[in-house]
């Protein structure tokens, strides 16, 4: 494999582990707020993140490769409320497509055919993401963040659960 594509995947792996971790510390606060649906939600996502990390791991095994696990940098800890959370969740998934983009455009530099074959499968998986933050995001806007309306937005929250986006 090419050595910038080497470099590129496996600070992949360390943002989508960074990514993991916001996601655990969202889930932290979330719960400190009484809002268990809401920390489930993010619990869930720091599953799929610990996925999508694992995802690139394997490839870079399968390839041969090494994969090289970075230190990973101190998440956020505290928000004004839920709506703060779930903006600094659609800024960080718009951020992490971003990166994605950066890794495809360097395999089709280096013509990795068989990375952007395997990327393809973060493509999909980014535009849902986005989407969903940004629906979870208008919702909570609608509510103003607070009363009968978040109550009943943390109670639905509640029902997510971890289906490994990986092996769908």
């Amino acid at each position: 494999m090419n050595k910038k594509m080497l470099e590129i995947l496996n600070e992949q792996i360390n943002k989508e582990m960074y990514s993991a971790h916001l996601y655990l510390s969202m889930s932290a606060y979330l719960a400190s707020k009484n809002l268990p649906g809401f920390a489930n939600y993010m619990r869930v996502q720091y599953q799929e993140e610990m996925s999508h990390a694992l995802k690139f791991f394997d490839y870079l095994l399968e390839r041969g490769e090494k994969a090289v696990l970075a230190e990973v940098a101190a998440v956020k800890t505290e928000w004004k409320d839920p709506i703060d959370v779930f903006e600094d969740t659609y800024k960080h998934e718009k951020f992490i497509t971003e990166s994605i983009d950066e890794v495809l455009e360097v395999a089709h530099e280096v013509k990795d055919y068989a990375t952007i074959n395997m990327l393809q499968w973060y493509i999909k998986e980014q535009v849902e993401e986005e989407a969903h933050a940004s629906s979870v995001l208008e919702q909570l806007k609608m509510v103003e963040g607070k009363g009968t309306g978040l109550f009943m937005l943390d109670r639905e929250m509640q029902a997510r659960v971890f289906v490994d986006p990986t092996q769908v």
